[in-house]
Formats: C-alpha cells, structure tokens, sequence
C-alpha cells in the first residue's frame, strides 16, 4: 500500500511537471487537458469575473441608449452594449467548460454573482451621471481593459486566449467611439468642456483602482503572482497601470483636461509615474458589493435573469426530449 500510494504520488508530480514544461515552452493547455487544481480555480475566478464584468459594464451605458444626445451617438452606443453582452456570453461559455469537471455550469456562475461570492469589475458599480460619463467609459475605462487584456493574449488557457483575439479587437472600437464622444465635447461650448472635466475627475480613482493593489494582500501572497506563474499574462497590477498613464495622460492633458492628482509627474530616473495612491479600502468595500450602483445593478441583473429563466427551461425540456 505504501508503495501504491508512493508512485500515485510521483505521478501526479510528474503530471504538474508535464503541465509546467508545457507551458514553458509556449504551448496551449486546452479544456480537457489535464490541469492543477490551482490552475482551473484561478481560470475559473479570472474569466468568469471578466465574463460577468462585461455584463455587468454593459449596464450604466445602457442606461443612456434613450437619452443619447443624436441617433447616431444612439445607435453607436446601442450597438456598443450589445458587443459587451455577447463578451461576456463567450466568456462565460469559456468558463463553463472549466466548470463541468466540478459538476457545475453557467447557472452557478450566477448564483454566485447573485450570493456575492462572484466579483464583478470595481468601476462597474460606478455612477454615469452625464453623457460625458459614458464617454469617459468608453475612452478611459474600456482603454484600461484593452491594456489588461492585450497582457494576456498570449494566455496558457488557449480557449481564453483565442476568445481575448476577438474581443481585444472589439474593444479597440469601443475606445475610438468614447474618445470621439469627448473630443466632441471638449471642442463644444464651456458646460460640455466642464462636464467632461468633472467626469474625469469622478472616475480618477475608479480607473485607479482598475488594475488592483500593486502589493501582496495580507497572507503574503498574491493572485497577481498565481497568473503570472502559470503565464496568463505577464505583468504585475502596477506595471499595466503605469502603461495606462503613459498611453492616456498625455492624451488627457493634450485635449485640455487637468489631472485630479496634482502631485502627478513622470520620474525621468526611475522610469515610472509617480501619483497619489487611491483609497484601497474604499476599493474593497466597492467590490464586497457596496458601491454607489452595486446594488442597483445587481438587482436589475437578477430580475432580468430571473424573467427570463423560461427561456433556460424550454432548451434543457427540449434537450432531454432529444435523448
């Protein structure tokens, strides 16, 4: 017995030995490969967070699809909320195959939403005030989520890599329509200038706080370091905020906006931006779901999945007709 347990021991080491020369080499793991336990769990924490975020980031603009100020900026935006649904549709179907050997599905993955152990994205439980809003969404934040995204296009997981293919390509669009709405505005009259200024300053720190805390939480650890290790991406939370800054301050200040942080500066020496850090335990209070809009969205996503929970019965009925 001894011996039995010994060699089932060496071969699961030889397993993970196997898995990590894999992806060394830069091949894909795929969904029935084998995989850590380690590995699924941050995949499945990863894409679903992402998956559901873009569901969830789809509804303060939606909220101004009725009240765009012109057809075209209706149509634009309406066509921009219906990118980011079918994302986060992709990617929960991503996940769902990464569930199945738990014996679980999409259903769960809302479930958890719903319970609060599922996060989704901090600026997402963000007010959207004014048009402005939604084109600072558009500009800065879906800017943010290009630069998060396109660090992991070359991900391990090879079904979230291949999805990222698409929807970083998306997103590109997604960023020009926000940044034409500002440019819009801040070549319009004095009140569209200040309005997208006082956007700015109100999603300072939710962009901030985008890319999560640069250091380890208080174990020691740090899920930045697990997907790093497995090469899901490749640079730390401080590394991609500081690419954010130097992508998009210059952009900001070159349209006429004033940085909220003016203590901000580029550091010639050390080669980064230096600025004042946002609150991090406001950070996690908005992300245990007590955001200015966390409840509201949430509520609106549950009775949309709730009235609509026929539609999920009517295929699994028909499905087990099929068998």
């Amino acid at each position: 017995m001894e011996g039995t347990a010994h060699s089932e021991r060496i071969s699961e080491e030889d397993k993970f030995h196997r898995f990590m020369k894999k992806i060394e080499n830069g091949e894909k793991i795929e969904a029935d490969d084998w995989m850590p336990d380690e590995y699924r769990h941050t995949l499945i924490k990863l894409i679903s967070m992402h998956g559901i975020s873009e569901i969830m980031g789809a509804l303060p603009e939606k909220e101004w699809v009725p009240k765009a100020p012109t057809l075209r900026r209706k149509l634009g935006i309406m066509a921009k909320v219906q990118d980011e649904m079918g994302h986060g549709q992709i990617l929960l179907r991503v996940t769902e195959d990464l569930l199945v050997p738990l014996g679980k599905n999409r259903s769960d993955i809302m479930e958890d939403l719903f319970s609060g152990d599922l996060k989704f994205h901090n600026v997402f439980h963000m007010e959207a005030p004014t048009w402005a809003d939604a084109g600072i969404i558009g500009w800065l934040v879906d800017g943010a989520a290009i630069i998060t995204q396109t660090n992991m296009l070359g991900a391990s997981y090879g079904p979230y890599a291949r999805a990222l293919q698409r929807i970083c390509a998306e997103e590109v669009f997604h960023a020009q329509h926000g940044e034409s709405i500002i440019l819009a505005m801040t070549e319009g009259t004095k009140e569209q200038k200040k309005m997208v200024q006082d956007s700015f300053n109100r999603w300072w720190h939710p962009l901030l706080m985008f890319f999560g805390p640069a250091s380890a939480d208080t174990t020691g650890t740090s899920k930045q370091d697990v997907t790093i290790k497995y090469k899901i991406r490749t640079k730390t939370n401080e590394q991609l905020r500081q690419d954010f800054f130097t992508k998009y301050i210059p952009r900001a200040l070159s349209i006429g906006l004033k940085l909220p942080d003016e203590t901000m500066k580029f550091d010639e020496a050390a080669g980064k931006w230096i600025y004042r850090q946002p609150d991090w335990e406001e950070f996690k209070q908005i992300v245990k779901n007590k955001g200015p809009k966390s409840q509201d969205r949430l509520r609106l996503r549950k009775l949309a999945y709730e009235n609509n929970s026929w539609v999920l019965e009517a295929i699994k009925t028909e499905n087990q007709k099929a068998q």
